[in-house]
């Protein structure tokens, strides 16, 4: 059994401890209550100065809306006069002068200004109105739609006219070479036969297109080497070119071929030769040949003569002879 002192002593003990526990939670508590109060008050203060910002933004807020309200009634008088104007909408008109949200153009007032009285300008100058204008571009789109179609067939023209070009071409490059190589030999057996010997071609130079190309005569009587025709002597061309006329002819003989003093420039033994080449092309063709010649060895050869002669002066005949009758009424005689 514990005694009464003791019991008091103890329980002082503690109370002495609750006390001192007691006080430090006091002033625990002061010092957050003093750290309260200074927390206050720099929120009120801060919230003095928020509603003093709010104020501010307020007031602030009134002179933008009432600048915002100022601008869109001015912007609204801008596009009642551009309207006015130009019959055109604000967006066409920031179109013109090149703004839009996405580059945010700064685009002033004056530039506007000026813009409208460009178009203004611009529109006075197009003179009055066409009021027929709807009608004529009607008129135009349907000449236009038939010229388009005009258009299209022109080309398809073209196209076939170029296909058939393209052919034509294609057909006279192969006869060219079919026709030249019967020319080219009909011209070296005629040379042959005229000169009684001898060699001579015909060439195609300058392009390998045949129908681009020009033509070369190289011929080489006998005892001589190939040559142009041009280095020829004159008898020797003479020949040369009635061998070449004659090549062409048999390639496509005709029913009458006139001859005018293709004889003039050779001699006699010359003259014999080209008349005997004459009676065996005409056997060969059928062809009658026309001569106009001054040479007596050529005259004989013909069958038929026609000359001119003055009986009296001033006054032309015509005459003709049948040589080959004369020479049959002679035989019979």
């Amino acid at each position: 059994m514990i005694s009464l002192p003791d019991d008091f002593e103890k329980r002082e003990e503690d109370l002495n401890k609750q006390i001192d526990k007691a006080v430090q939670d006091k002033n625990i508590a002061s010092d957050k209550l003093v750290q309260t109060e200074t927390n206050l008050h720099n929120i009120e203060k801060l919230e003095r100065e928020a509603e003093q910002k709010v104020t501010s933004f307020r007031e602030e807020m009134i002179k933008i809306d009432a600048s915002l309200n100022l601008a869109r009634t001015k912007i609204q008088n801008i596009e009642a006069r551009v309207f006015e104007k130009l019959r055109i909408n604000t967006d066409k008109l920031f179109e013109i002068v090149g703004f839009n949200e996405k580059n945010n153009l700064n685009v002033s007032i004056e530039l506007l200004e000026r813009t409208v009285q460009r178009l203004i300008n611009e529109r006075e100058s197009l003179g009055a109105v066409n009021l027929r204008a709807e009608e004529e571009m009607k008129e135009m789109k349907e000449k236009i739609e038939t010229m388009s179609s005009e258009r299209i067939d022109l080309e398809l023209a073209i196209e076939k006219l170029r296909t058939g070009i393209f052919e034509l071409n294609k057909e006279g490059r192969q006869r060219l070479k079919d026709s030249f190589n019967d020319v080219n030999k009909n011209f070296k057996d005629l040379f042959q036969k005229l000169f009684e010997g001898g060699d001579a071609e015909l060439k195609l130079v300058g392009s390998e297109d045949p129908l681009k190309a020009g033509l070369e005569v190289l011929a080489s009587p006998p005892g001589k080497k190939m040559q142009l025709l041009s280095l020829l002597s004159g008898g020797e061309q003479a020949l040369t070119a009635i061998s070449l006329i004659f090549s062409v002819f048999l390639c496509n003989p005709a029913p009458i071929c006139i001859l005018d003093e293709v004889d003039a420039p050779l001699d006699d033994t010359n003259v014999g030769r080209f008349c005997d080449l004459l009676n065996k092309i005409v056997a060969e063709t059928n062809t009658y040949f026309m001569v106009v010649t001054h040479h007596r060895l050529t005259m004989a050869k013909m069958d038929r003569l026609f000359g001119v002669t003055m009986e009296q002066k001033g006054i032309s005949r015509l005459v003709s002879v049948n040589l080959e009758e004369a020479n049959r009424i002679r035989d019979i005689t």
